[in-house]
């Protein structure tokens, strides 16, 4: 026909006798499912110096390296911690032992929220879902045989973070480790526990005074400390979209720069040591692309709105972990192939660090059969699949450089509305972002439960008989005796060095000065 497109022209000549014989599957008309085609059409206006470029220099969209994993592979750093001091150290010694390049430390609820062992609010929670942290001594027994100047420690606390890097920076120096050697990544994202996990202490300005004092001290004593992971995985785990995860953890960083730059800290040395933490969800080619559209935003946030034009300010260096919601306790043996994908997904997509979810977890903490598995998945990708060889192997694909594109626009417009409603505090306050994932949690359930969207196992393709696999128990005298080793700590210690440790401490929270100095010497 005259003037008809070849995408016409094969639309009505063979898509449509097809679809007349085989139908297409019903689910795939959902909202937020990927189109049918992509083609040139959809990335005509495409310009590659301008909007991919090149490895290593703005915007970043093909990597913040410019070799990236030719040169190094991602850091292999699996999250752990559960019970005492002493379990978890043996745990990451074991995780070491096969292969891990880094450690990521899970504490657990009361360390969290800032509640010794022997709080009457603490009982029941003591050990179970990260490992026990009271003082120093704990801290010395988790690192015990392990050289802080030589591995890189993430520590995954927010509003009691200020005292966990107090009991790390005061472990270093008793050990003689200098601070220019001392590395690895504080979480202290407090903003993301307003929205999706609730494990904050303190009302939201005084959380983010303690915020930009680790901010501050970092820059002058920790060069090699990422004092922030701005967070997006957990907002993902509450029920967001991706799109949703970005915009949320963009406009959270948006001001934590704000406050930094409100306290004086030069954003130019504060800017390169700020990292992230995205999840890893079950759309392949939508997660390849979010970070890939994350990298852009980034780098055009930094360089737009807080004027940094220093290519290194404009890097998004970011920890992946696979996504734990989309884990299923039927059939836990699914999880693997689960894992792997989203693993895959987060190396085609850049990630400098990744932790990959054992299979057993929505059935309790990893084995260390399971904790292997995992390890072991993240080794095969780096050694054995082909795609870490290549930088950025999916650009120039039609569907991901759409679904970049895409991302990108949906984030630029929730970031207008939360800037219209006086920025991301406000936004908090009035409930818009926590109603915003509420809806999209609720029309994923309502997906699942239609058999809309298939998830093998639990809505498709039952085994009639459950699987069984052995589960990690916590000893339940693990709480006594973390409490006795409080007592036995509080009675050796000195009253009066303790008393006026923490009234300096008050002092200096009533006044200005950075709290982190008299934090390490209370420690």
């Amino acid at each position: 026909m005259a003037g008809e497109s070849s995408r016409q022209r094969w639309e009505r000549a063979t898509l449509a006798r097809s679809l007349a014989s085989v139908p297409e599957r019903p689910e795939l008309s959902a909202p937020g499912r990927l189109a049918r085609l992509y083609t040139p059409d959809d990335v005509s206006t495409l310009d590659h110096d301008r909007d991919c470029g090149y490895p290593g220099a703005p915007p970043f969209v093909r990597g913040v390296q410019p070799t990236m994993y030719r040169a190094r592979f991602w850091t292999m750093r699996q999250y752990a911690g559960f019970s005492t001091a002493v379990e978890t150290n043996r745990r990451f010694k074991y995780l070491l032992d096969a292969g891990q390049t880094g450690l990521s430390t899970a504490f657990d609820l009361p360390t969290q929220i800032g509640l010794d062992s022997d709080d009457p609010l603490a009982a029941g929670e003591v050990g179970r879902v990260g490992v026990s942290i009271n003082s120093l001594a704990d801290m010395d027994e988790l690192f015990a045989d392990i050289p802080l100047g030589e591995v890189s420690t993430s520590m995954t606390i927010n509003s009691t973070a200020i005292v966990l890097l107090g009991m790390y920076v005061a472990l270093a120096r008793r050990r003689g480790v200098p601070m220019d050697r001392v590395s690895g990544t504080l979480q202290n994202d407090v903003l993301k526990e307003y929205i999706s996990r609730g494990t904050y202490a303190f009302p939201i300005q005084p959380s983010l005074r303690l915020v930009t004092d680790i901010f501050g001290f970092c820059v002058e004593n920790l060069p090699k400390w990422n004092p922030i992971s701005i967070s997006g995985y957990h907002i993902r785990e509450a029920g967001a979209t991706a799109a949703q995860e970005l915009a949320f953890t963009f406009a959270d960083a948006i001001t934590y720069v704000e406050e930094a730059r409100a306290a004086g800290i030069d954003l130019t040395r504060l800017a390169p040591r700020l990292s992230f933490f995205f999840n890893v969800h079950n759309n392949f080619l939508e997660e390849i692309a979010k970070f890939r559209a994350a990298r852009r935003l980034w780098c055009h946030i930094a360089r737009d709105r807080f004027g940094l034009s220093d290519p290194g300010c404009q890097k998004l260096r970011f920890h992946a972990q696979t996504a734990g919601s989309t884990l299923t306790a039927q059939e836990p043996d699914n999880n693997v192939a689960r894992v792997a994908i989203q693993a895959l997904a987060a190396v085609l997509g850049g990630a400098q660090s990744l932790h990959t979810n054992s299979r057993d977890e929505a059935l309790g903490l990893p084995t260390e059969a399971s904790a292997q598995i995992a390890l072991r998945t993240q080794q095969i990708l780096a050694y054995e699949s082909g795609a870490a060889d290549t930088i950025d192997a999916m650009a120039g694909s039609y569907a991901v450089e759409t679904l970049t594109a895409g991302l990108e626009q949906q984030v630029l417009k929730y970031l207008e509305t939360i800037d219209r409603m006086g920025g991301m505090k406000a936004a908090i306050q009035a409930g818009y972002v926590q109603r915003e994932i509420q809806d999209s949690a609720w029309q994923a359930q309502q997906a699942i439960e239609s058999g809309q969207q298939v998830i093998v196992g639990v809505n498709r393709f039952v085994s009639p008989a459950p699987a069984e696999i052995p589960i990690q128990r916590i000893d339940p005298e693990i709480e006594a005796r973390q409490k006795a080793r409080l007592a036995a700590l509080r009675s050796s210690r000195s009253a009066s060095a303790a008393s006026e440790s923490l009234a300096l401490i008050e002092a200096c929270a009533r006044g200005t000065e950075n709290l982190v100095a008299p934090i390490v010497e209370a420690v």
